[in-house]
């Protein structure tokens, strides 16, 4: 049931909690080749499709930042707090336990110009490719313009299972407009 809460500043995940299963991304889709990032093994094949289709449209992805353990996102917060303070990065940044990443569904997309910047990504034709398609693979932008948990992060994804996201997409609604009974509707069609 984990995999479709609401973690942004309302449910929480402990620091035991790993994902069942991860499995390792590709390299050739990886941002920098120093460091392999994992997915949760039951989301890699919606994720390589959706890479391969954006591929053949020749849209230049890649992953930025995948599953990241609850030791690391307070590692990654405690260093945007060091750099930007405490108010800063909690407008971008979830605390260790509420991240998105740490369920092993989540992806931070880059493309080879924008780098770790994520500077104009939201300018750029993958972002609007992702717009356009990502529903169709189950990935859904979880912080959309004018949310009220994090500031506008369209580099993003979430993976809810691809009819939650068609709905989403159809109705024009985002993850967290909708009620969390209504969300939970739909686990157990998440990997159909």
């Amino acid at each position: 049931p984990q995999l479709l809460h609401k973690y942004s500043k309302v449910y929480f995940l402990n620091e035991h909690y790993t994902p069942s299963e991860l499995s390792t991304i590709r390299s050739d889709y990886i941002y920098s080749k120093e460091r392999q990032q994992r997915i949760l093994t039951k989301v890699l094949p919606y994720l390589e499709n959706m890479l391969k289709v954006a591929e053949t449209d020749k849209i230049p992805f890649k992953i930025l930042s995948a599953y990241r353990s609850f030791d690391e996102q307070t590692s990654v917060k405690s260093g945007y707090k060091v750099i930007y303070g405490a108010g800063t990065s909690n407008q971008f940044s979830a605390d260790q336990g509420y991240s998105e990443h740490q369920l092993g569904t989540t992806i931070d997309f880059t493309t080879p110009d924008v780098g770790e910047s994520f500077s104009n990504f939201e300018s750029t034709g993958t972002y609007l490719w992702l717009v356009n398609n990502a529903y169709k693979y189950g990935f859904i932008l979880s912080y959309p313009k004018q949310n009220s948990y994090y500031q506008f992060e369209p580099w993003h994804w979430r993976f809810v299972g691809v009819d939650l996201a068609y709905r989403l997409h159809r109705e024009g609604k985002y993850f967290y407009d909708l009620d969390q009974r209504i969300i939970d509707n739909y686990l157990l069609v998440l990997f159909d």
